[in-house]
Formats: C-alpha cells, structure tokens, sequence
C-alpha cells in the first residue's frame, strides 16, 4: 500500500516535502502529484478515481487560500483524506483550515494543523499500521523516541 500526496500548486511544497519526509522514514511508498481543484478538475478526478486501483491506501491533499482541494479529492473516492491547510498570506491559513473542516455531511476530510503535513503523514501511517504489523512497530519506535527525547531534555 502507498499514500497519495497532493498539492494546489508548486509553491505549497515548501510544506508538503514535509509530509513526503515523514513517509520517507517510515519506507512508505507514495505518489506525488501537484494538481488544482479549479485549474485541473478533470486531471485531478482522473488521478484520485484510479488511487485505490494503484494501491493507495489514503490522500493527503494540502492547499492554501480557498483550500478546495481536499474537499475535491475526499468527492472523487471513499479513500480517507487528509487534509493539510496551508498557511496564506491574506489571513495567516485560518481560511485554509475552515474549508478543510467545514465539509458538508457524508464527505469528510481529516485535517491537521496548519502547514501540519509532517502530521498528516503520521496520520496516513497510522491508518496503515491497523492491519500492518511492521508499519507498526516503527511507529510505536517512533513514539518511544520522541518520548525519550522529552524526558531526557532539560532546562
């Protein structure tokens, strides 16, 4: 199984890279893609009906401003969907964020914080890690090692 990783545009990749890090460490296969919910609606429905035949086994979407990308994808498949609000210049991502988690009932998107694709990825891996017992134990390694990190630090 792999992860979709989608973004609106090139210049949200400063954040996204962090997503695709993330799934990197954990030897997480994905697909990367930029397409616009407003400017290639039809490579983007192309891209996401066929996600399940591919092997994917989630989508993370990341889009800044009006921020219908996740939205568009999570109506193009039954796949989940997590969504990455991306910080903008006019109000700071908070518009990102609202059109992520005001989707209408029966359509949900997961979202993270804003410019929070390092979480968005965890999430992804989590949701693999239900039935994948190797996926697992990395990130139950990854999570005693942030743990250490907290009581080994000091002041």
């Amino acid at each position: 199984m792999k992860i979709g990783v989608v973004m609106g545009s090139t210049s949200d990749w400063g954040v996204m890279s962090g997503a695709t890090a993330i799934l990197d460490q954990f030897g997480v296969e994905y697909e990367k893609r930029v397409l616009s919910a407003h400017r290639t609606p039809a490579a983007l429905e192309e891209w996401v009906s066929g996600a399940r035949e591919r092997g994917m086994a989630a989508i993370i979407a990341g889009a800044g401003g009006a921020a219908h990308l996740a939205g568009v994808v999570a109506a193009f498949t039954t796949l989940p969907v997590i969504g990455v609000p991306i910080k903008s210049r006019s109000l700071e991502g908070l518009d990102s964020l609202l059109s992520m988690v005001q989707m209408p009932s029966g359509i949900p998107v997961a979202t993270v914080g804003i410019d929070g694709a390092k979480n968005a990825a965890l999430l992804a891996i989590a949701m693999m890690a239900v039935t994948d017992s190797e996926l697992k134990a990395k990130l139950d390694e990854f999570r005693a090692e942030q743990a250490k990190k907290v009581l080994e630090s000091e002041i």
